[in-house]
C-alpha cells in the first residue's frame, strides 16, 4: 500500500467449515486527491430572497472514492430544475466572486443550446462534459497550472445551460490559456 494512501476499515463475515460464522478486517486503500473538494447546490428560491440563501453546501470530498460515491448519488446535472447550479470548488473558496481567491480571477465559459423540451441528447452532451471538467479539476489534469484552478459551475438554464471553469488570476496568460 502506498505510504499516501489513505486505509478504511471494513468488516465482513466469513464462514469458516464447522465453526460458523466469524469476522475478519480488511484494509480497502482508498487514494487521495491532491486538493479537498466541496460540492455546492443553488437551488432557485422564491423572488426577494437572497442569493447566498439559495447556496447550500452539500459536501466535500478528498479521495477518488468518494468522489464517484458522490457522483453516483446527486442528480445528473441535466436533470435538474432549470435555475439549479452544482458547483466544485477546492475546499474553502465559496463559488462567488466575492470570495477572496477568486475576486482576481476569470473563467472559461462554455455554453449549450438546448433544442427543444426534453431535449435527452443535449442532456447527455452536457453531463458527459460536466463529468470531464469535473475529472479534470479533481486530477489535476492541467499540470502545473491546476493551482491557477478554483473551481467550476454548471448553470442550468431553460434556453442555454453553462459550464465555467473558475481560475484565480486572470493576469497569469500563460496559465490561463494552456487551462
Amino acid at each position: 500500500m502506498a505510504s499516501d494512501a489513505k486505509a478504511v476499515e471494513v468488516t465482513t463475515k466469513s464462514e469458516s467449515k464447522g465453526e460458523g460464522s466469524g469476522e475478519s478486517q480488511e484494509v480497502i486503500p482508498k487514494h487521495p486527491l491532491q486538493n479537498q473538494w466541496q460540492l455546492w447546490y443553488f437551488r432557485p428560491g422564491a423572488r426577494g430572497s437572497a442569493w447566498e440563501d439559495n447556496l447550500l453546501d452539500v459536501t466535500h470530498f478528498d479521495t477518488v472514492e468518494d468522489f464517484w460515491a458522490l457522483y453516483n448519488h446527486i442528480e445528473l446535472a441535466s436533470h435538474l430544475n432549470a435555475g439549479s447550479d452544482y458547483s466544485i470548488f477546492k475546499q474553502g473558496i465559496r463559488p462567488m466572486w466575492e470570495d477572496d481567491r477568486n475576486k482576481a480571477g476569470g473563467r472559461w465559459l462554455f455554453t449549450f443550446g438546448k433544442r427543444g423540451p426534453g431535449n435527452r441528447e443535449g442532456g447527455r452532451e452536457i453531463d458527459k462534459t460536466w463529468l470531464e471538467v469535473l475529472l479534470c479539476l479533481i486530477g489535476e489534469a492541467f499540470g502545473d497550472d491546476s493551482d491557477q484552478i478554483c473551481g467550476a459551475v454548471i448553470n442550468i438554464r431553460g434556453k442555454m445551460d453553462k459550464i465555467s471553469v473558475w481560475t484565480n488570476d486572470y493576469q497569469n496568460k500563460g496559465s490561463i490559456l494552456n487551462i
